[in-house]
């Protein structure tokens, strides 16, 4: 990458500081551009969805490897919980996904409780032989009680795909029958739920998988505790990439759990992190990490920069960090401060690998929480940010009452934050169809047909607030 005029700003820069120039393009189509990262994880585009325990969990870490990223699960959860997460994901369908069921007698209120915990928005009603019976989607619901049983309000003309078929004709078949998804069949058994859309998807996406064809999770680790015991067992529960997550990575403890989780494992992918500066970067690889993740105070819940006033504008962070990190044949992953498309496209320009995602995917189905309703009837799920209270509390459940009083004591993040899931995107597929559209339009402006021609290709001035703004759209009249 390099700036307009060759004239790199004397001060530093956010994402809405800067813009991106067109270029001669001999790219054809969108659709010519690879998206594949890097680093070798096994991921098809650059994204990984944050730890985040308000954002990341089994659903959030499935639904996003079938469409080529990988997702974090959270330090926090109990270590148990963590490796049947793993194996729960490891054994999900690469293609179709996972339905949700209920059993005839099974009532509307149960239905309704789960409904939303998946995009596909339908219950498949099934016998003792997990074989379907019936269908049930919220309109259903209308006019009955919410103690109906399901057998009294499915719909039992079922359309069933049977494995295997190809994705084509299952698209035309769902149009023909103006129906939005069915399930899939092995035999008269139910394996999953395939959409219209999933259908089209899988045609414009690969899943990340490992050497084994299962679907790639990465969890994370902090750097306090028994660092040398978690890490041993969330490699044998079969981790795909070991997040060691700090919210100041360029500190003592940081490198010594690097180094420590480096000599139990020379082969498992790492990323650590927080850093902003290049020492940051250079230390952490020289202890072994393969990734820096990068950005401190950028996130949506994070106070760490109105609380302390440490931090640094996030474009120039990863411009710096990624820079360092490819003198050592390393990578970096651009964290926090991603609200559009085009944040994601500047920060690939930069000279990032990846970019993780928090916030900006806690207000979907899959992201963990229950979905709850405001008082207009609107969808939403709660947030939180990972140094605040609320996940300080969690995450130190184990403590004496009296220790956990003193740490809630200081936060650097909202504990409470509601995420509104938007009609025309609340599933996470849909803001990766935004994300993705707008990256490999950003490398055909460049000219690039991968991620490494557009880095090389970029060509990135400097805006004032009025620029920014010329470029966002008018939702209405003015």
């Amino acid at each position: 990458m390099r700036f307009l005029d060759d004239q790199k700003p004397a001060h530093d820069l956010t994402y809405s500081d800067v813009f991106m120039v067109p270029g001669r393009s001999e790219v054809g189509s969108r659709l010519e551009v690879d998206l594949t990262p890097l680093d070798r994880l096994g991921t098809t585009i650059p994204i990984v969805v944050s730890n985040m325990t308000a954002v990341s969990g089994k659903r959030m870490a499935e639904t996003v490897a079938r469409r080529g990223a990988i997702a974090v699960l959270p330090q926090d959860i109990p270590l148990d919980i963590v490796a049947s997460n793993i194996t729960y994901v490891k054994s999900r369908h690469p293609i179709y996904e996972t339905p949700i069921t209920l059993r005839p007698g099974d009532t509307i209120q149960q239905a309704l409780n789960l409904i939303h915990k998946r995009a596909h928005g339908a219950v498949i009603v099934v016998n003792e032989h997990e074989e379907p019976l019936g269908i049930f989607t919220e309109n259903d619901a209308a006019g009955f009680d919410r103690f109906t049983q399901l057998e009294r309000v499915m719909s039992t003309e079922l359309v069933t795909i049977d494995e295997g078929t190809p994705l084509e004709p299952i698209y035309d078949r769902l149009a023909n029958k103006r129906l939005s998804c069915a399930p899939v069949v092995r035999g008269r058994r139910l394996i999953g739920v395939v959409t219209r859309k999933g259908a089209l998807r899988s045609t414009l996406y690969k899943p990340a998988l490992d050497s084994r064809g299962q679907l790639l999770i990465a969890t994370a680790i902090g750097i306090n505790g028994d660092v040398k015991g978690k890490a041993e067992a969330l490699l044998r529960a079969g981790t795909d990439l070991l997040v060691i997550d700090a919210a100041h990575g360029h500190q003592r403890k940081m490198l010594e759990a690097v180094e420590l989780i480096r000599s139990l494992s020379p082969s498992v992918p790492i990323m650590a992190g927080n850093v902003v500066t290049r020492e940051g970067t250079r230390d952490l690889i020289a202890a072994g990490a393969d990734m820096v993740k990068v950005g401190v105070g950028p996130g949506a819940m994070c106070t760490t920069r109105m609380m302390t006033g440490v931090g640094r504008p996030q474009f120039s962070a990863v411009l710096d960090c990624s820079e360092e990190a490819r003198k050592h044949g390393k990578h970096a992953c651009a964290d926090g401060g991603v609200r559009h498309p085009r944040d994601v496209a500047l920060a690939l320009a930069a000279g990032a690998t990846t970019v993780m995602i928090g916030s900006w995917f806690a207000g979907t189905y899959e992201s963990p929480a229950d979905a709850m309703r405001d008082s207009d009837g609107r969808l939403y799920k709660e947030n939180f940010g990972m140094a605040s209270q609320r996940a300080v509390k969690a995450r130190t459940r184990g403590e004496s009452l009296f220790e956990r009083a003193r740490k809630e004591l200081f936060e650097e993040g909202i504990s409470t934050s509601r995420m509104y899931l938007e009609p025309e995107r609340p599933g996470v597929e849909d803001i990766l169809d935004s994300i993705v559209a707008g990256v490999r339009s950003a490398c055909t402006y460049a000219g690039a047909r991968t991620l490494e021609d557009f880095h090389r290709q970029a060509v990135v001035g400097v805006q004032s607030p009025a620029g920014y703004e010329e470029g966002r759209p008018v939702r209405t009249s003015w």
